[in-house]
């Protein structure tokens, strides 16, 4: 696996498009109940999905089926504060008909808005230019290693992908503002990590703050972080 790290506002614009743009893309998710997003364009190969709350935490199940019995892309997302920090993230369609299900795992108590539509403008390619513009060079984490990078006072976003060269890709990246305390997880399985590579963005409004990315996969499977 390799990891790509990068500072960057455009997914902050574009999730917040995703919300504001069409009302009729963003749904109410309410605990224990799932919403799903059709798409149908075969030439198009990605899709963007935001989750965001009033301040309560998301916990969240987010899906992408391909046909009515396959699941290529999996994800379990969490956050502390859905307002603070957004679940934001990139999946790939594979240039196929596709639906994305937003399952909320949480109490009836806490909903959550979800909207997805397909990657525009810069977020097309961010998967690709994400490596190529980041900061640091991309690192290699084998299976069951774990990498941790403290990020700078003055970072407010910052953009990470994790891809393969088409092995599986199971993998965690989590936000730390604290020793072992998770403010905002990421944990994903696809069978290849190279046409569905996890491209998410972390809001950093705390100093003091950490990503650490753990590969899950056996110790022969190796993933990129950026």
């Amino acid at each position: 696996m390799a990891t790509h790290r990068k500072k960057s506002n455009d997914f902050v614009d574009s999730a917040t498009s995703l919300h504001v743009s069409d009302g009729k893309l963003t749904q109410r998710v309410e605990g224990q109940t799932r919403k799903t997003w059709a798409f149908n364009d075969f030439s198009k190969d990605r899709v963007q999905v935001a989750l965001t709350s009033e301040g309560r935490p998301v916990t969240a199940d987010i899906q992408l089926w391909i046909g009515p019995d396959w699941t290529p892309f999996s994800m379990k997302a969490y956050s502390e504060d859905g307002k603070l920090r957004p679940i934001q993230t990139l999946i790939g369609t594979r240039n196929k008909a596709a639906m994305i299900e937003v399952r909320n795992n949480g109490e009836y108590e806490f909903p959550f808005s979800a909207a997805s539509n397909y990657a525009q403008g810069a977020m097309v390619n961010k998967p690709a230019t994400i490596p190529a513009e980041a900061t640091t060079s991309s690192e290699r984490v084998d299976g069951g290693a774990l990498r941790s990078y403290p990020i700078d006072a003055s970072v407010k976003q910052l953009e990470v992908v994790l891809k393969t060269d088409g092995k599986q890709l199971n993998a965690r990246i989590e936000l730390l503002n604290a020793p072992n305390n998770p403010k905002q997880t990421f944990e994903c399985f696809t069978n290849n990590g190279e046409l569905n590579s996890l491209c998410v963005c972390f809001n950093i409004p705390d100093e003091y703050t950490t990503v650490r990315v753990i590969n899950l996969a056996p110790v022969e499977d190796r993933k990129s972080v950026v």
